[in-house]
């Protein structure tokens, strides 16, 4: 059995899993989202956990357990915790700075490249000097 695939996913508090036949909705206090599941996969939600099973050992089955049982607990994290990106620039000349919704970026090219980015994404660009 995959070894992601049989491991449990725990539901923290404040989020609600429902499975309605091959849709499962995942809500919290960041969102909803749904994820429509293979038919031939069970998903039951017991004991404040969500189980994935698969009914053999087909190829097809083993790829899409581990793949399900992922994808359910993104949302679980997406909904409750939302994801967190931390990134490091390392070089001579490589600067990043943000104001507002626009993060700029300063890469070694000739000019500046500057991304609006969407009101559900925050960024926060951080100087640390090593001396």
């Amino acid at each position: 059995m995959s070894r992601i695939g049989k491991a449990p996913i725990e539901i923290p508090a404040g989020v609600t899993v429902t499975v309605n036949g091959d849709l499962v909705t995942v809500k919290g206090p960041k969102g909803e989202l749904s994820q429509k599941v293979n038919s031939d996969l069970t998903v039951k939600v017991e004991d404040g956990h969500v189980v994935v099973t698969r009914p053999s050992d087909d190829r097809e089955h083993r790829a899409q357990h581990g793949l399900y049982r992922a994808l359910i607990h993104n949302m679980v994290v997406g909904v409750s915790q939302g994801y967190r990106k931390e990134m490091e620039l390392v070089g001579v000349g490589y600067r990043a700075t943000s104001e507002g919704q626009v993060l700029e970026l300063s890469l070694g090219f000739s000019h500046a490249i500057f991304i609006k980015l969407p009101k559900e994404v925050k960024v926060e660009a951080k100087t640390e000097r090593n001396k």
